[in-house]
């Protein structure tokens, strides 16, 4: 059997219509969370006006889901830690972004009641020293954003690379080409489909297929580590 799994980064409004989706479909996934950028309240979905110049999707602003609710939100699902503000390897002190994931990782546990060993470099940025401090710091894998065709043949489960992104132009290739490897794994974030219902019926087609596919079965990400380190990562 394929083992299906998929993560999605960033914790916005756009995961509760995500979360639903996935849970029509009886689908697995992990969320990476950054939990300093989360206010107790939901924030709002907005678009960029005149004038404005930082960062967008395409001109969409996302809002991050409300504390109070991410328990109801996430529920059935797995979390784990994407820094506690999206910390970016090479922009701080390497101490300081291995304390900014183990905080992060300490707040869902507090509020999940639940291990969160997974973590997934923000912006996908790693280097070797971040990969072994993490790992002594006790993460189980760290997902990075460069595609691979063999997922459970990586070296390093600290620098885990999935197999493609969920828009990925050559999607259903990359799934059939997988099974002759035994994982596919893709990611992203829910905003890149903003209030488009075009996009999310594409995005829904494509669970459906896999929840439908006979050969295949979900599974979360942390249950495809023992699997890469049978084949020989650390």
């Amino acid at each position: 059997m394929l083992k299906v799994v998929q993560c999605w980064d960033d914790g916005v409004i756009n995961d509760i219509r995500l979360t639903d989706l996935l849970r029509r479909w009886g689908a697995k996934a992990t969320f990476n969370l950054n939990p300093g950028f989360h206010s107790d309240e939901r924030g709002v979905n907005r678009w960029a006006g005149p004038g404005y110049s930082g960062w967008s999707c395409r001109g969409f602003l996302p809002g991050k889901v409300g504390r109070r609710e991410m328990k109801e939100i996430y529920s059935g699902f797995r979390v784990a830690s994407h820094c506690f503000r999206h910390e970016t390897v090479g922009t701080l002190p390497d101490d300081k972004f291995v304390q900014a994931a183990i905080d992060a990782r300490t707040w869902l546990e507090d509020l999940f009641q639940c291990e969160c060993p997974g973590f997934a470099w923000p912006c996908g940025r790693y280097t070797p020293e971040t990969c072994r401090a993490l790992r002594e710091a006790g993460f189980a894998y760290g997902r990075t954003t460069q595609n691979s065709s063999d997922v459970a043949g990586c070296e390093e489960t600290m620098a885990l690379h999935p197999s493609c992104h969920f828009q990925a132009n050559d999607f259903y290739g990359r799934y059939e080409e997988a099974k002759k490897t035994g994982i596919f794994y893709f990611w992203g974030h829910s905003y890149e489909m903003q209030e488009y219902d075009e996009l999310w019926r594409q995005l829904e087609m494509k669970i459906q297929f896999i929840s439908e596919d006979p050969d295949s079965v979900w599974a979360d990400v942390i249950d495809i580590v023992p699997e890469c380190h049978r084949r020989g990562a650390r």
